[in-house]
């Protein structure tokens, strides 16, 4: 099974993200985008690709770990970007020092698990809201309409294990369908200034 762990925001905040994204439909050069589906927005902590089911219950025991000792923290979706010419996304503010220790608790749980991960890189928070369809998608103008988008802030209190369901049968548009294994609470605790 396809696995990532994840932070999904709170409905909310993802409809204050879809009349944004939304206007981005309607801008010229829309169609040249494959537009992901509202369903599936999510923060991506660490992608694990294919993982073994035997993996899966010693998988669930480490997760849980790591959001045991990860306090809960803020985040909004805020402004925008683009990762070359291919995916535009949108960009996370808040406590952003907590949701990379997240991360790479998270990537650390699953190589524990056993689970061959990829070449770790430093974490970049974005909600991936489209992708270019081939080469010479200019998404400057995407990114500009993102520029002034300031999210409301809410409070992240669960890490969550999501299986990603590829699109099978070719079908023009078909979008992954993402089914939650399990979540955990933030339990760590906070620490107190001063």
């Amino acid at each position: 099974m396809r696995l990532f762990a994840a932070v999904v925001p709170p409905p909310g905040q993802l409809d204050e993200l879809g009349r944004v994204v939304d206007r981005l439909h309607r801008m010229p050069g829309a169609d040249r985008l494959r537009w992901t589906s509202r369903p599936g927005w999510h923060l991506t902590l660490a992608f694990m690709g294919e993982v073994d089911e035997e993996l899966l219950p010693e998988l669930r025991v480490r997760m849980e770990r790591a959001a045991h000792r990860t306090p809960p923290f803020s985040l909004r979706l805020h402004a925008g970007g683009h990762f070359g010419r291919r995916a535009l996304w949108v960009g996370v503010a808040g406590d952003l020092d907590l949701l990379r220790l997240l991360a790479e608790r998270s990537d650390a749980a699953a190589r524990r698990a056993g689970v061959p991960m990829d070449e770790h890189r430093r974490y970049q928070a974005h909600l991936t809201v489209g992708r270019a369809r081939g080469d010479g998608v200019s998404l400057g103008s995407f990114v500009e309409e993102l520029g002034g988008f300031e999210g409301a802030r809410w409070r992240v209190g669960e890490l969550a294990l999501v299986r990603s369901n590829l699109p099978g049968g070719g079908v023009p548009g078909a979008q992954p369908r993402y089914e939650t294994v399990g979540t955990w609470p933030l339990e760590g605790r906070e620490e107190q200034s001063g």
